[in-house]
């Protein structure tokens, strides 16, 4: 699987190999293949690897030069940071469709077939030898490194059947191939690199320096054509670590992932993946509209996960993922649809009161340096709800200061109260307060564009206000369970 999207144009016409001959095609390396079409968007001012957030500037320039430079690489960063996402997207620079001999386990070029099997197809059938074309999502392959891989998973092993066939030890076709060679005239990933024992880390020496494999002693010269391309820990891809030199220094490049630098770029990468649209129930029976995550609150998630990550009590060693910050939209979207559906709202809007969710289905996301031996101690929990409301408040005074809010805020100076809720709808929550005043302007503040300026958006600003006057000390708050009230 990668993330290339499906072809966009048809497979060329040739099907025999003197067709293809015909249309002057030549046959090239795949690091060159990579290279060509990385110049040309390069040239022509084009995104290299789409959808790589907040790399631009530090990680994308380096995988470009290893690219023109033909290397080899190692990704290296904490977990969460978009590595096989990275390596996944490499995909996009090969070519769209290439030749492949039909039937051959390697992806053989036709012009340059290099087993056995495929100089015979080629001798007994000339130019009517039968060639396919290969889209070049189906050029990826991949393997994550576990203890358990075996020699036989990533490069082969002698097939027994053949040999009872009558085919000897030492013959090329007794081999049953593994993930490298079947990857041949393509891109293959190895994720979590160090996690593969020693002896299965030597076995990839050969296929990144001579690029022939070896089987059970005999040495089967197979020329491989491929980019190979792994990821790893920095912390473990260290010499105290479990990654042997000599397979280091094979490697070209290595390349240093990060988490997004700005916050703008977590935002960007919240907006980017986070999967909210397909969580409601358009066109059923109880139809809901997708539910809409306001732009304020995205912020507070992107700045939670920010703290979270900077907190003292969380190993910096594990890091904190982006899949934290992901799920956790997810859950305010979810939350907000929850209401909807109970509340009999047909358009989802999440507000402040859905931002307690993220806390309890994100814990386990998040490796605390200083936990307990008791796994029910709920120091975590407060730990992560102190830094939501110090998020909650860094978004407030960013996006409300100088906004006077007196209005809203002499509402309570007759005692008067609002309750809020996970389960209380939008039309409520406003009913309680009446008229707001300067409420245009408070959805100016958040984003909120002035055809989209509808209940369960007034209800999400004000409710936000209310949240960023308690956080400032200017008004009261009492939670019970699901239940908020906001005084003075």
């Amino acid at each position: 699987m990668t993330d290339t999207p499906a072809p966009a144009t048809p497979a060329p016409a040739p099907t025999t190999l003197g067709e293809l001959r015909a249309t002057g095609a030549t046959a090239r390396p795949v690091k060159a293949e990579i290279r060509a079409n990385l110049l040309a968007r390069l040239a022509a001012g084009e995104p290299t690897l789409p959808g790589m957030v907040g790399f631009e500037d530090t990680v994308l320039p380096e995988v470009e030069r290893a690219l023109i430079a033909g290397h080899d690489l190692v990704l290296l960063g904490e977990r969460g940071q978009g590595k096989t996402r990275l390596i996944r997207t490499l995909v996009g620079l090969l070519d769209e469709w290439t030749p492949v001999l039909v039937g051959s386990e390697l992806n053989e070029h036709p012009l340059a077939p290099i087993s056995v099997w495929a100089h015979r197809q080629i001798a007994e059938h000339g130019d009517a030898t039968p060639v396919g074309w290969l889209h070049r999502s189906e050029r990826f392959g991949e393997k994550l490194a576990t203890p358990d891989t075996s020699v036989g998973d990533l490069i082969g092993d002698v097939d027994p059947i053949k040999v009872a066939e009558g085919r000897t030890l030492g013959d090329p076709e007794t081999v049953h191939y593994g993930l490298v060679p079947r990857t041949n005239r393509g891109i293959f990933s190895v994720n979590e690199l160090p996690d593969l024992a020693e002896r299965i880390q030597v076995a990839l020496l050969n296929v990144l320096e001579e690029r022939d494999i070896q089987i059970r002693g005999y040495r089967v010269r197979l020329p491989l054509d491929l980019l190979l391309v792994a990821s790893a820990n920095p912390e473990d891809y260290t010499n105290r670590g479990r990654i042997i030199t000599p397979l280091k220094d094979r490697f070209g490049a290595e390349v240093r992932t990060h988490y997004p630098i700005e916050l703008a770029d977590e935002i960007r990468l919240l907006e980017q993946e986070a999967r909210t649209s397909g969580l409601g129930a358009p066109g059923g029976q109880e139809s809901l509209d997708a539910p809409v995550v306001p732009a304020h609150l995205v912020e507070i998630v992107a700045r939670f996960t920010r703290l979270v990550r900077e907190s003292s009590h969380v190993d910096q060693r594990s890091g904190v993922s982006a899949r934290f910050a992901i799920a956790g939209l997810e859950t305010v979207a979810a939350s907000a649809v929850r209401r909807a559906a109970v509340a009999g709202e047909t358009r989802p809007v999440a507000r402040v009161v859905d931002l307690p969710s993220v806390v309890p289905a994100s814990r386990g996301k998040v490796e605390f340096a200083d936990a307990g031996s008791d796994p029910d101690d709920d120091r975590e929990l407060e730990i992560l709800e102190h830094l939501l409301r110090q998020a909650t408040a860094q978004t407030f005074r960013a996006r409300c200061a100088g906004l006077d809010l007196t209005g809203l805020q002499e509402h309570f100076t007759g005692g008067e109260t609002v309750e809020s809720g996970d389960l209380v709808p939008a039309p409520a929550l406003l009913g309680q307060l009446g008229t707001v005043p300067r409420l245009a302007e408070l959805l100016g503040r958040l984003g909120v564009p002035e055809g989209d300026q509808s209940a369960e958006q007034a209800a999400a600003a004000v409710e936000f206000a209310l949240e960023g006057l308690h956080l400032t000390r200017r008004l009261a708050k009492d939670t019970d369970g699901g239940r908020t009230v906001y005084g003075a």
